[in-house]
């Protein structure tokens, strides 16, 4: 349970997919909350209805460049979590962690502030152990085209660890595993919203390699609940801590739910492999329970019919079409528009 005294509270990347809910429940608890986003990948529809809200506030703002508020929370979620967006700009990205951790690491260092990291299981790569406990040091290739954003996040959890040496910080690190839900991006090339437009437009699913790569899918409010909880454990819990769904899923049995709960026809058709693909992929999330009594409730049929229910209501489907003809792939894995 979240503390019921109003915060400050600042979320970077707020106004993105997570971060967005984030800032959904943090205002319905009282919380003074400041969203930063420069809507890279953020959506200003995301958190348009909260602009009325007297304890909301948003400021347009890339991490990048150094920021000035007054917080005594600070969540870090301002980072392109997508493949598509995360490998149009490499560069950008790698910025983005590495500079954008190290501008909120200082305001946090200011203001007094316990500061939370939001990683990601990237950093575990195609991993060697299943499933992946926070002790694993993983196994990631520098050089491929995801490495921008598995070193970069790599990198930011060693910036958090030397300024909670150095400076005797409140840092907390949770390693996110793939989450879904409302508010997804259909044009992210994520393979539930990419799934769940395609099954509703009636094209194929396509599926890369044979499918039996696994994935393990949290339900965003599930994930929310985790970070909340995680903000406020105790001064030396630090992390990192791995937040997602113990139940690992294949890619192949994941297309066939989604084109059942879509009362689609769409067909299944197969492609070939992406590079660094993991194999497998799922949570120990051992730590979590047992400091937190954290895990996941909400079982992947029930959310994946929720989202099929958002996006065909938003009518969120036709843009999955739009962004197929107009982003396409280019040598190396960066897009064009």
């Amino acid at each position: 349970m979240y503390p019921s005294e109003s915060r400050r509270v600042l979320v970077a990347g707020g106004a993105g997919f997570i971060g967005s809910h984030l800032c959904d429940r943090l205002v319905a608890q009282g919380h003074e909350v400041t969203c930063v986003d420069n809507f890279y990948s953020g959506r200003r529809e995301n958190i348009t209805h909260l602009l009325g809200e007297p304890n909301f506030t948003l400021i347009e703002h890339d991490v990048i460049k150094p920021l000035s508020v007054t917080a005594d929370r600070i969540f870090n979620l301002a980072c392109p979590a997508s493949p598509l967006f995360y490998q149009r700009d490499p560069v950008y990205t790698v910025r983005t962690c590495v500079e954008g951790s190290r501008n909120l690491l200082e305001l946090a260092r200011e203001t007094g502030a316990t500061i939370l990291q939001a990683s990601t299981s990237e950093v575990y790569g195609d991993p060697e152990i299943h499933p992946q406990p926070e002790d694993y040091r993983g196994r990631v290739n520098p050089v491929g085209t995801r490495g921008c954003y598995a070193e970069g996040k790599r990198c930011a959890e060693a910036l958090f660890f030397d300024y909670y040496r150095l400076h005797e910080m409140k840092i907390k690190i949770a390693r996110i595993f793939n989450t879904y839900g409302p508010r997804m991006r259909p044009d992210d090339g994520r393979v539930i919203a990419n799934f769940i437009t395609r099954a509703l437009n009636e094209r194929p699913l396509t599926i890369h390699g044979d499918g039996r790569q696994t994935r393990s899918f949290c339900y965003v409010d599930d994930m929310v609940d985790g970070l909340l909880k995680l903000m406020e454990t105790r001064g030396d819990i630090t992390g990192p801590m791995n937040l997602g769904c113990p139940v690992e899923t294949s890619i192949l049995d994941l297309a066939r739910l989604i084109v059942r709960e879509s009362g689609s026809t769409s067909a299944l058709e197969h492609d070939r492999v992406c590079e660094d693909d993991p194999r497998c992929r799922r949570p120990d999330i051992s730590l979590a329970r047992g400091t937190m009594g954290w895990e996941p409730k909400v079982s992947l049929e029930n959310g994946i019919r929720i989202v099929v229910d958002h996006f065909r209501g938003q009518r969120d489907a036709a843009a999955l079409v739009q962004a197929e003809s107009g982003l396409q792939w280019m040598p190396g894995g960066r897009s064009r528009a």
